[in-house]
């Protein structure tokens, strides 16, 4: 389920209703439109988790997982790992399998400020790039941060 779409339509109704208001009124809600995303993004993804734990306790001997990849929340339904019977070969590719996936705890916490330097021209393009993709150019940043993550800890679980 791509979650753009809803970011967007929450940014889209803060500077619609900020249109009441005069023009510092109208640029403070776009600040604030672009600066909540992430915690939209994280929102969402917390209702969808909880939503899955709720559902999952529905099936039986099945369980609902939820991961975040990039704008996309992408569900999975399984067998618990414990019901495996503890064979010790399964444990390790669980473990694995668990290391290359985001799950909400994966994205939780505080939030860091980091500064970042670039030549204009990668910039002008990040930005065109995040605008095709109706994200903030933070916001791309951090899933091309968190895509190139995923890709290593896949690439170090395949060697």
């Amino acid at each position: 389920m791509d979650i753009s779409e809803y970011t967007a339509k929450l940014q889209n109704d803060l500077v619609t209703a900020a249109e009441l208001g005069d023009d510092h009124t109208r640029r403070i809600a776009a600040s604030l439109s672009a600066a909540i995303e992430p915690s939209v993004r994280l929102v969402l993804l917390a209702a969808a988790t909880e939503l899955a734990k709720e559902i999952g306790t529905k099936l039986d001997g099945r369980e609902v997982r939820v991961n975040l990849d990039g704008n996309e929340i992408v569900t999975d339904v399984a067998r618990p790992t414990n019901s495996t019977g503890g064979e010790g070969g399964n444990e390790k590719a669980d473990d694995e399998k668990k290391d290359s996936t985001y799950s909400f705890d994966d994205v939780s916490g505080d939030i860091s400020r980091v500064t970042l330097r670039m030549m204009e021209q990668i910039k002008a393009r990040a930005e065109e790039a995040a605008n095709q993709n109706g994200v903030s150019l933070n916001s791309w940043v951090s899933q091309a941060v968190q895509g190139a993550l995923r890709d290593q800890m896949r690439k170090n679980g395949m060697d």
